[in-house]
């Protein structure tokens, strides 16, 4: 009809636009599931070209210069006046989004598909033979054209900022190096006097026979009891643990057995059941659109460690659990609570991140980071960053590897090229700590809760705080929002201390 489209219809073709976005992004969701779950072995190569042709298919309606000229209808317009309004927080972020995608240039993207798909399949290969050498070129230039997207994407200090940002919305270099440090003068000082302690606790506990079988109705048990609805989600196992979520009513956990020793599955299960009731929170209504989405990899990680460790290994936890846990496994007979919970609270520094305890956890990431950021700037070469890893994980934590492939060659995120990435985890663990002490604040005595078996108050606090503001407030703002406070690294630090200063009597 020739008349000029009104705000609210741009804005109405771009809602359209995202849903259906990520519908089809839904179809990948899970055809990754099955890929890493129950996919034949023969395949492999149809998915992978499956999910190839969907990638482009999904890039070229991210780039679509039709987001750009319906965003420019509607910024500016009387629609967004509160900034935290449904329709400003989605227009804020498919700006943000579409910038992101349409300043690396398509070449770009491509050289770093092809790169960071070589670089796994050569670090799968050459990590078991601690072959850094021939892991070293394809990882040269995974850094290479990280550098030149940063570059493209833009910063104003730290090209770190530019990759941070993707994984942690408006986290920076200069807001986190602090915080970081100051956890770290503190972990390393609590490890010390930890390591000092005569008190120790006996871990064999947890290395007897535990039936899979007793151990899949265990974890099922204890996550439908927590709040994890398994009408809209599920349990599978795999051999490296993710949750996924599908869309509305479709949330999918997994996990990995180990018949030898208790913690690996029912800590694993409990982890991915935290990113999981996130995934079930976020308002279906707003599916498909950045209302409906979580706002960053930090506050997923806040959520899983959360449940994890704040509340899974806490002694008002398994106060409850414990006896049930005994009707079901033979090998805790016998075995008495202050033991077990002791047990599963060991303090041992390990080489490998992902096996650490809830002291050392931090001291990985920050290894990681520093080095990152090294690389990033130039200042760390690749043919001194094994020594370097090395010396840290002496200075921070007493040991070093005498294999590279569970040094610097242990995580697959520098292949994958999620550089920038490792920040998240500990950022996850400092906002879990201070949204859980507002949480008790507000609810009471968490413990004394758990210990009844009554896991819905802390739930429902989420639910209402966290999970249904989607991406309402970038990380941050949000923490700010729930806690009245910026980030503080007082409250994590505080939280260790008490609980493993009383175990370890230091």
């Amino acid at each position: 009809d020739g008349r000029a489209m009104t705000a609210q219809e741009a804005y109405n073709w771009l809602l359209q636009h995202s849903k259906e976005t990520a519908y089809l992004g839904s179809f990948g969701a899970l055809a990754g599931w099955d890929q890493a779950t129950y996919i034949p072995r023969r395949g492999h190569p149809h998915r992978a070209l499956m999910q190839a042709a969907l990638a482009r298919l999904l890039h070229q309606r991210s780039t679509d210069p039709k987001i750009g000229e319906m965003l420019e209808r509607v910024e500016g317009s009387d629609l967004l006046q509160d900034p935290t309004s449904v329709e400003a927080v989605n227009v804020r972020e498919w700006r943000r989004s579409y910038d992101l995608q349409t300043k690396i240039p398509e070449r770009l993207a491509v050289e770093l598909a092809q790169a960071t798909s070589e670089g796994q399949a050569i670090w799968e290969e050459a990590r078991p033979k601690n072959d850094w050498a021939s892991f070293k070129p394809v990882l040269r230039r995974i850094f290479d054209l990280t550098r030149e997207a940063a570059d493209a994407i833009g910063y104003q200090k730290e090209r770190y900022d530019a990759l941070l940002d993707q994984y942690e919305p408006g986290a920076t270099v200069g807001q986190i190096q602090p915080i970081f440090e100051r956890l770290r003068e503190a972990t390393v000082d609590l490890l010390q006097r930890i390591e000092g302690s005569r008190r120790k606790p006996d871990p064999a506990i947890l290395h007897r026979h535990y039936p899979r079988a007793a151990q899949e109705a265990f974890a099922q048990e204890v996550i439908a009891r927590i709040g994890f609805d398994l009408e809209a989600g599920r349990l599978d196992a795999v051999a490296h643990p993710f949750m996924q979520r599908i869309g509305p009513g479709d949330v999918r956990l997994t996990t990995r057995y180990d018949e030898g020793f208790f913690n690996a599955a029912f800590f694993g299960t409990i982890h991915e059941m935290g990113h999981g009731v996130y995934g079930q929170g976020l308002l279906d209504e707003h599916y498909g659109t950045p209302m409906g989405s979580e706002i960053s990899l930090g506050i997923h990680e806040s959520q899983s460690r959360t449940w994890e460790n704040l509340v899974g290994r806490s002694w008002g936890f398994w106060r409850h659990f414990f006896p049930k846990a005994q009707a079901r496994f033979e090998a805790l007979q016998g075995v008495r609570l202050e033991d077990f919970h002791f047990a599963v609270n060991q303090v041992k520094p390990s080489l490998i991140r992902v096996e650490a305890d809830e002291v050392t956890y931090n001291l990985h990431i920050m290894i990681r980071f520093e080095l990152e950021l090294a690389i990033l700037r130039g200042d760390l070469s690749l043919e001194e960053a094994p020594a370097a890893w090395d010396a840290k994980y002496r200075e921070y934590l007493g040991i070093a590897s005498p294999e590279i492939k569970d040094g610097v060659m242990q995580d697959v995120h520098w292949s994958a090229g999620l550089i920038g990435y490792f920040p998240t985890y500990s950022l996850g663990n400092l906002y879990g700590a201070q949204f859980f002490q507002q949480a008790e604040k507000e609810l009471g005595n968490l413990e004394e809760q758990f210990a009844r078996g009554e896991f819905a108050p802390l739930l429902g606090w989420q639910r209402e705080k966290i999970h249904q503001q989607g991406s309402r407030y970038r990380p941050r703002d949000l923490v700010r929002q729930v806690t009245g406070e910026d980030l503080n690294p007082e409250y994590l630090i505080r939280y260790l201390s008490a609980k493993f200063g009383a175990l370890y009597g230091v």
